[in-house]
């Protein structure tokens, strides 16, 4: 299965892992990824170049995780910018676009969760444990 992502949407995911991989920090506090997740993104860094070609519900829900911790600090940076600045200010605003087009990319992505998710039980009827979510693949 695919989940087709624009221009924007891995510009917005490739910051958010930037800022993961090099322990963003706030003038708020430290907010520092635990070395386990930093792992994930860095895994998923050479993937955002396009579209996410998902075969197997192990792999969507590992791209999830990491994605989910990109929109986290995404949404951290986007509120500490707003409370420091006005709501309306260029670099709150840049925040914001960064946080929604993240989040659009993870909605999709746990969408298509679902939807495989309800496929492998359809097919097995059972539901999906974890060999049926690593073994079971979906063609794109």
């Amino acid at each position: 299965m695919i989940v087709y992502c624009n221009f924007e949407e891995l510009s917005a995911l490739k910051a958010g892992a930037h800022q993961v991989l090099e322990e963003y920090v706030s003038e708020q506090g430290m907010v520092v990824a635990p070395p386990e997740e930093r792992e994930r993104v860095a895994a998923l860094v050479p993937l955002l170049d396009g579209d996410f070609s998902v075969t197997t519900v192990h792999e969507q829900r590992s791209l999830l995780n990491a994605i989910a911790i990109i929109v986290e600090i995404l949404r951290v940076e986007m509120e500490s910018l707003v409370a420091e600045n006005h709501p309306a200010h260029e670099v709150a605003v840049s925040a914001y676009f960064d946080f929604a087009h993240a989040f659009s990319v993870k909605t999709r992505l746990y969408e298509v969760g679902l939807e495989m998710e309800a496929l492998v039980e359809l097919v097995t009827g059972g539901p999906v444990t974890d060999e049926l979510a690593r073994d079971f693949v979906f063609p794109d």
